[in-house]
């Protein structure tokens, strides 16, 4: 067996994607999703990657599920933080539970679960964490402080746990993505998704192929020189 690596979020869309291309590319993959059963069954048995249902905002339970993946798969060296929501709404009709649930899923999730692993990838003296952040992080968007205000976050928690990690060989990376040709972006109205298209320089939506390949680059083992980035991967929607 490969290296074992957890993928939050990892059974549909982006997550589906990361999962599919580390299996193929030999890493033994533990998928975290949230809720939907029935989609990480047919996940599963389409795929053969172990499932394990967690709320990635609870402390306690990531570190048991960490735990319990160590037992039946193995120490893991590779951890992707792709969970993430959104419960979108200008700041003066957001409620607070729109902000907390979105802060807790999509940033505290992330400490949650490198927590539960750094150990032990200190101990082996080698560890790969990839935060999946996003473009809306990097420029803002309308009736998204909270989501916005997250992915932002990961961009500062991946610079600074990079620096912590450095020196036992582990290396820590964000990927922003822009806007992904995911069942989530294609539920956005049509005339409303037009108008995105428009803005991104390329002409297209991104595939979540395209995000997974970049996942693939940073955990390699002689992607060692690389850690503190963000690689931005939007079709040219923001550059700096």
């Amino acid at each position: 067996m490969g290296r074992v690596a957890i993928v939050t979020g990892g059974t549909r869309g982006i997550g589906e994607a990361i999962s599919v291309g580390l299996k193929d590319a030999g890493y033994t993959v533990a998928a975290i999703y949230a809720g939907n059963d029935e989609a990480a069954k047919r996940f599963n048995e389409k795929t053969g990657i172990a499932v394990y249902k967690l709320n990635v905002s609870d402390f306690d339970a990531c570190e048991a599920a960490a735990a319990q993946i160590t037992d039946e798969l193995g120490p893991v060296d590779i951890l992707v933080n792709n969970a993430g929501i959104t419960r979108d709404g200008t700041m003066h009709r957001m409620s607070y539970d729109q902000w907390n649930s979105v802060i807790q899923t999509n940033l505290a999730s992330c400490f949650n679960m490198a927590r539960v692993v750094i150990d032990g990838m200190r101990e082996r003296n080698f560890g790969r964490i990839v935060n999946i952040g996003s473009v809306n992080g990097q420029a803002g968007q309308y009736g998204q402080v909270n989501y916005a205000a997250a992915k932002s976050g990961i961009h500062g928690f991946t610079k600074a746990l990079a620096q912590e990690g450095a020196a036992k060989g582990i290396t820590v990376n964000a990927i922003a993505p822009g806007y992904i040709d995911t069942d989530m972006v294609r539920a956005v109205p049509e005339n409303v998704l037009e108008k995105i298209i428009a803005g991104i320089p390329v002409g297209r939506l991104g595939k979540a192929s395209e995000i997974a390949r970049g996942v693939l680059f940073l955990i390699g083992d002689d992607a060692g020189f690389v850690t503190g980035s963000t690689m931005s991967i939007n079709g040219g929607q923001h550059m700096y």
